[in-house]
């Protein structure tokens, strides 16, 4: 039996930027908690989280891992998640397992471009937002600037709940023992003063006592509206720690256990319930006497111990022995050990009660956003849809030995099975497989990892750009198909208009046949002729997409007809009427951040218009560098790592993000076009 309850839960992600520490500050918090005798180094490569070994080559976490610790009887799940940009994704999918995200932000370097996308998505899922302000031991750290700057950047909720003194070498409580002053910042009580008339905006009773009674507020009497003021984003608590010198956390354990919501005090997570326009918002309660939900947020396939399912429960109470269904499955699993992690290492549980972060092993069919439970009346049960990167970095990749096909479609559809940014595709026409994922440390870590973990040698090479073809105006398509080999002929007559949508809106398919003039067997036949068509475009062989097609007339013979007649039909109806449409080539166009030193900016803007960029902004970061914001067509960005590099003497760094499909220019879709009709 589990010696707590839900009450006693806490569940923490720490999220931010490549090198603000986070790592570190998860060992000192496992040290100090006691579940760890000794604190471990990333130096030394013998840290909880970071077990890999290229991890610890690279000194940086590159996957996310999960610990816990208790503390004065509460029980604390924390996630470690990677800060480079090319794993963001990594740190995304695992929101919807806590209650809390606690960005952390190194002292030296700030705010910088993870931190804010981190912030941003921890918004959107409607987290509880901290922000832990690490290596305040550091020399030259201005902590009131950069108090400042949070509050320019993420807004006045930004206030500090407890400040540094004796140039980081400890910091001092503004919230549960407010009193003195410290002269490396704004005074304690000011500080204490600040976070009280915050809180009490979410609670008209404790406000009228406080403005116009005058009566002072017990930290107890804050605790409610505290967590008020978290989930609805109208305070970001700042906590100023030291993982190097120590400073700061017992203050910040006695913050996870006294103001962070547990899981009835969190947003609820937001589950939806049917298909397609049927969905619904559904009630997911943690309560323990309900129907056991859980949502799969992390999968990891081990070559010797089998596949990882990891997953937070959200309702009910799940015990050993017990069996689960994944989805619309009819067939459930047995649960026959039920784990708690701490870093590489499992622990086996008894039962997990609602806010748990439990695993499952070698259940070959549980797969990441699944949602388990142990009742049909859960099988359409969901999640919203987590907003994750979309990974346009391409390599195409091939085996270098015969015969390791095989080997290698095993290993990439793993590695595609445990990361959301990671995606495989095989373009048929081009007998070509392509690996996408988020940058080119991204596709280099699992690159790596096929050789060393799956054994398989493969070479790589430029992929195609991944266009697309669509439509400018509207037009109309007939064709009839008519066909006698002796016996029962073929014969099916289609007529049909299309017209364009939005961008991003996909493909419609509309049915307004009246009167019978085709049989509603063969309505389905003529969109799977429709889709053929616009699966192998119409110019240059690129998918198409944002069209909608309404088929409106036909006719059919009462012998001859056939599922196979309207196909075709169908298929060359859609052609005949793209070709009076204005079809046009779309290519893939991407927000792209540059960060570099000021002085490399003439070089870079030109470079970035050369490639038929657009400049939308530049923003000053801190340490004298500089922020060039703007769109690229992603075709023109190939190789742009490597000029980066040696137009800025290495220093230079960039991300890019898909925003948009655009119309290529009339001069490169005739090239295209003319490369295919060659």
């Amino acid at each position: 039996m589990a010696n707590y309850s839900t009450h006693d839960i806490h569940n923490i992600a720490l999220v931010g930027h490549a090198g603000s520490g986070k790592t570190s500050l998860i060992e000192s918090l496992l040290h100090r908690s006691g579940m760890i005798k000794t604190k471990g180094t990333i130096e030394r490569g013998d840290t909880v989280c970071d077990s890999d070994d290229l991890e610890k080559e690279l000194q940086h976490s590159l996957d996310i891992a999960i610990t816990h610790l208790s503390h004065e009887n509460k029980q604390v799940n924390i996630i470690d998640t990677p800060g480079y940009a090319d794993f963001l994704g990594r740190g995304i999918s695992i929101l919807p397992a806590v209650e809390s995200a606690m960005v952390v932000i190194n002292a030296t370097t700030g705010i910088e471009p993870v931190t804010i996308r981190m912030m941003d998505a921890a918004k959107r899922r409607n987290l509880c937002r901290f922000i832990i302000i690490n290596k305040i031991d550091s020399e030259e750290v201005d902590h009131d600037a950069l108090l400042e700057n949070l509050k320019e950047t993420f807004g006045k909720e930004c206030l500090p709940i407890n400040l540094p003194a004796e140039n980081g070498k400890k910091v001092i409580d503004c919230f549960f023992q407010p009193g003195g002053d410290t002269t490396d910042i704004s005074s304690v009580s000011q500080a204490h003063d600040n976070l009280v008339d915050q809180v009490v905006e979410v609670d008209e009773e404790l406000m009228e006592l406080y403005l116009e009674q005058g009566q002072a507020i017990e930290p107890e009497q804050l605790h409610d509206p505290f967590e008020k003021a978290l989930r609805e984003g109208h305070l970001i608590p700042v906590c100023f720690t030291s993982a190097e010198n120590g400073a700061g956390i017992d203050e910040l354990l006695n913050l996870f256990v006294k103001l962070m919501p547990d899981p009835t005090e969190g947003n609820p997570p937001p589950f939806m319930k049917g298909e397609g326009a049927d969905m619904q918002p559904v009630d997911v309660s943690p309560n323990e006497s309900k129907h056991v939900i859980g949502h799969v947020f992390k999968v990891i396939n081990d070559p010797y111990r089998g596949k990882l399912g990891i997953f937070r429960i959200h309702q009910g109470k799940l015990e050993v022995n017990s069996q689960l269904y994944i989805g619309d499955a009819r067939k459930p699993f047995k649960v026959n050990h039920l784990y708690r992690l701490q870093g590489k290492d499992q622990e086996e549980m008894k039962q997990g009660v609602p806010g748990d972060i439990c695993a499952v092993a070698r259940i070959d069919d549980i797969h990441f956003d699944a949602v388990i439970h142990d009742s049909h009346d859960e099988d359409h049960h969901h999640l919203r849809s987590i907003e994750c990167p979309l990974p346009l970095f391409g390599l195409a990749i091939n085996t270098t030995k015969r015969g390791d096909e095989q080997k290698l479609s095993d290993a990439l559809h793993k590695l595609e099975d445990e990361d959301p940014c990671f995606h495989v595709e095989h373009n048929v026409s081009l007998n070509e497989t392509v690996m996408r994922g988020l940058g080119e440390l991204h596709l280099d870590v699992l690159l790596q990892q096929i050789k060393k973990k799956y054994s398989v040698e493969v070479e790589t090479h430029p992929p195609s750009i991944a266009y697309r073809e669509t439509i400018t105006r509207k037009a109309e398509g007939h064709y009839r198909h008519k066909k006698q080999t002796g016996g029962a002929g073929q014969f099916g007559e289609v007529f049909l208009r299309i017209e364009p949508l939005e961008r991003g809106s996909g493909f419609e398919y509309v049915n307004a046949v009246v009167g019978g003039a085709i049989p509603g067997q063969f309505i389905p036949a003529v969109e799977k002729g429709v889709r053929s068509a616009m699966d192998e475009g119409a110019i240059s062989g690129f998918t198409m997409q944002d069209i909608r097609v309404t088929i409106y007339d036909g006719k059919f013979h009462s012998v001859d007809s056939k599922e196979i007649a309207f196909v075709t039909a169908g298929k060359k109806a859609f052609l005949e009427a793209v070709e009076k449409a204005g079809p046009v080539i779309l290519e893939p166009i991407v927000n792209i951040s540059i960060t570099t030193s000021d002085s490399f900016m003439g070089d870079l803007t030109g470079d970035l218009a050369g490639r038929r960029g657009q400049i939308s902004g530049t923003e000053t970061g801190r340490n004298n560098t500089l922020v060039i914001k703007g769109q690229a067509p992603l075709a023109e960005l190939e190789g742009y790592s490597t000029q980066l590099k040696a137009m800025t003497g290495g220093e230079g760094s960039y991300s890019i993000e898909f925003s948009h499909y655009e119309a290529v220019p009339p001069n490169i879709q005739k090239q295209m076009s003319s490369s295919k009709q060659a």
